[in-house]
């Protein structure tokens, strides 16, 4: 199964605008969330412009990968401390 059909990716930014225009102060939280238990099983809050990129990343992969290889991928990525 595709990951994107195993886990919904959440984006929650703190202010409304786009990461460009951002202050220097705001942070934006990603999660990908397991469907079926809700649980979250992969958290990041960065910078808006990283978040976005990372987002950009995580949905991409989301659409080619099958979610065990994807949850491999990007744990392991977040252990080293980004993609």
């Amino acid at each position: 199964m595709k990951a994107n059909r195993a886990y919904e990716l959440i984006v929650a930014r703190e202010g409304r605008g786009p990461a460009f225009l951002a202050a220097p102060d705001r942070t934006d939280r990603i999660e990908v969330v397991e469907i079926d238990s809700g649980e979250a099983v992969l958290f990041w809050e960065l910078e808006p412009r990283a978040a976005s990129r990372l987002a950009r990343a995580l949905r991409e992969d989301m659409g080619r990968l099958e979610a065990d290889d994807f949850i491999a991928a990007w744990r392991a990525a977040q252990e080293r401390g980004g993609r």
